[in-house]
């Protein structure tokens, strides 16, 4: 049966360990909430507002397969430094596409710059608001690396660790930076779409995630390798679902507008492909073309766009590469000697983050 229908959603120890979690995120900035302290407040409602605590998961679940043993407390605490730095990405990610809501609420911007407007304070709001809100995003950055350092680890678990966490913010700030030009020089190719995704969000969000837990538990280089192919594929299935999200979802369940890759000209997978497959449709290209291009999109033309979608075939292609990522990330999977608990539960992480809706 394909991973995709096969999905089971029954409590399991994922959900255990995002009580632990949400219980070390808490503590970590209850501790802190006198520094800085509106900024401190912006960021501590972002955090515990909602999320799915992705990150940190697979940081887990990657400990747990390279044999990770005790101080698990010293381990959850660790895995705050994932949420802190997902929530960097996500203030920042808000400024550079003006994106107003975040989880069904203002994005940190907005909020500052309501603030502003309120009390009549001088100068820009929308200035303040963005220079505000990358200052937010500056103090998950700074806290995140608080988190994984003060988290108690061992000093050799700790420089195992570091090597993949730095490679980890390099690679999210490369991919966001990639995602900017591709919109700048109206890159359109698949193969820098998917290149973008694998850098922005899977290195971030699920490979290497899995290679610091790993690397904390003193996994052997073959287990490290197996987690990390696994995490590439199931990370860049992610940002594809999530790309078919944006255009399709549910407002009300995603916390954000419908079709924003469209309004902001994104060049994702899914765009890339409908544009190859209006060669030689005229008024398909136009229309195409007035999305990314026109910097002014209405809800028709989103409308339009989404039936064209469907009508080029071009989301049934994403349905498609992604069920085929999905099958090779458990191949690679297959490949890992891990528990066959560990192995249980990353097969049910990989359903739920290839099939989810919001």
């Amino acid at each position: 049966m394909s991973l995709l229908t096969s999905v089971d959603a029954r409590t399991s120890q994922v959900d255990d360990f995002r009580v632990l979690l949400d219980g070390a995120l808490h503590d970590f900035l209850l501790a802190r909430q006198d520094l800085a302290p509106e900024l401190a407040a912006e960021l501590r409602e972002l955090i515990l507002a909602g999320g799915k605590r992705i990150r940190p998961t697979f940081a887990w679940w990657g400990w747990r397969a390279g044999g990770g043993s005790p101080p698990v407390d010293a381990v959850v605490r660790a895995m705050v430094a994932l949420e802190l730095l997902q929530c960097c990405a996500l203030v920042h990610d808000d400024v550079m596409d003006r994106s107003a809501t975040r989880r069904g609420k203002p994005s940190v911007h907005e909020s500052f710059a309501a603030r502003h407007r309120r009390e009549r304070w001088a100068a820009s709001a929308r200035q303040y608001g963005d220079s505000a809100a990358i200052l937010v995003g500056d103090l998950a950055l700074a806290w995140a690396d608080d988190a994984l350092v003060t988290a108690g680890l061992s000093a050799e678990a700790l420089s195992r660790a570091w090597g993949p966490w730095q490679a980890m913010r390099t690679e999210m700030i490369m991919g966001q930076h990639l995602d900017l030009l591709a919109v700048a020089r109206r890159e359109e190719s698949l193969e820098h779409a998917v290149r973008v995704a694998a850098l922005k969000t899977a290195a971030y969000t699920v490979e290497r995630p899995l290679h610091l837990g790993a690397a904390l538990a003193g996994a052997d280089d073959d287990v490290v390798d197996c987690l990390r192919s696994y995490g590439h594929d199931i990370g860049v299935a992610f940002q594809l679902r999530d790309d078919l999200i944006d255009v399709f979802g549910d407002s009300s369940a995603t916390g954000k507008p419908v079709g924003e890759d469209l309004r902001e000209g994104k060049r994702t997978p899914l765009m890339s492909i409908a544009l190859s497959r209006a060669q030689g449709k005229p008024a398909a290209q136009r229309l195409l073309r007035r999305c990314l291009e026109s910097g002014t999109v209405s809800d028709r033309t989103v409308d339009d766009v989404r039936a064209l979608l469907v009508e080029l075939g071009a989301v049934a292609a994403v349905e498609k590469l992604i069920e085929r990522l999905a099958g090779t990330g458990m191949v690679a999977l297959d490949r890992a000697a891990v528990p066959d608990d560990v192995r249980h539960e990353l097969v049910r992480l990989a359903g739920r983050a290839v099939t989810r809706t919001t």
